[in-house]
């Protein structure tokens, strides 16, 4: 990007070509595309760009930090251990610390990955060990969690800044696999997802105003989608704030906002807008 002409500048064959730029809006999954890079990018050409900011985008993709973040705001969320990548070089140590803390199943993460890449459910200790060492591919810092039984729920966040949060209802995720990983998302076309469930207790109601208070914490800007489980008992467990949700036909974010009455073209349009008030 070109800070002075407010373009990108592409070379192909050996020419330039400068593309003006009104608005980016940064549909990128995962490192370097939600986790502050192309952001910070952004902010240094001066181009107004779609969503959180760099700080709101990294800590809200490393899964450690987050957890630090919302530990503050009293929300309940799955106990964890962390784990860095040069620690399995006593894997027997790091298990034992682990297997002291929990009991089977449990499930590792990488702190930093976008779609569930990476993360695995062990029911026992070969699995941990082998869950550990495809965690560690993705990322240096791991986290390796308790298992919460429940339902996975899952809710749209707009505005921040000058402009009021707003929260959606609540999504539910019924995922064909054991868990919702990488290949539920995307492959397994049985996996099927509903807005406005019936849930037990007061949790459609404590969901939004969770979301809505995890999104101001990180200091979010224009959209997240935050997911959570739901317990038989009604109690509500924080997951994870994904920072630029999928637009696809079976994502949850633009769903959730249809089923309140604003439809998708609505919807990016408001996104842009609220884009540009950064720089305005």
């Amino acid at each position: 990007p070109d800070a002075v002409k407010k373009c990108a500048v592409f070379v192909k064959d050996g020419k330039t070509e400068e593309v003006k730029l009104d608005v980016v809006f940064p549909v990128l999954h995962g490192l370097y595309g939600e986790d502050g890079t192309i952001q910070g990018l952004l902010e240094l050409a001066k181009i107004p760009y779609v969503g959180c900011g760099v700080l709101a985008s990294a800590v809200s993709m490393d899964k450690l930090y987050t957890k630090i973040i919302v530990d503050g705001l009293g929300i309940r969320q799955a106990a964890y251990v962390p784990v860095m990548r040069e620690q399995l070089a006593d894997m027997d140590r790091t298990v034992s610390r682990i297997e002291s803390r929990f009991s089977y199943p449990v499930f590792i993460k990488p702190s930093n990955a976008g779609s569930s890449k990476g993360v695995s459910k062990a029911e026992n200790r070969a699995e941990l060990e082998a869950g550990l060492k495809e965690a560690a591919r993705h990322d240096r810092k791991l986290l390796v969690e308790e298992m919460i039984t429940g339902r996975e729920v899952e809710c749209a966040v707009f505005g921040g800044g000058s402009e009021e949060i707003k929260a959606s209802g609540v999504g539910e995720i019924l995922a064909a696999a054991d868990f919702y990983d990488f290949d539920a998302k995307y492959y397994n076309a049985e996996s099927k997802t509903v807005t406005d469930p019936e849930l037990p207790g007061d949790a459609a109601e404590q969901i939004p105003r969770a979301a809505a208070a995890i999104f101001k914490a990180v200091d979010g800007y224009g959209l997240s989608r935050v997911d959570f489980f739901v317990k038989a008992d009604g109690e509500v467990v924080f997951n994870e704030i994904n920072t630029m949700p999928g637009f696809t036909a079976i994502s949850m974010y633009p769903m959730l906002w249809e089923a309140r009455g604003i439809g998708k073209e609505q919807l990016v349009d408001m996104l842009l807008e609220h884009g540009l008030k950064r720089f305005s």
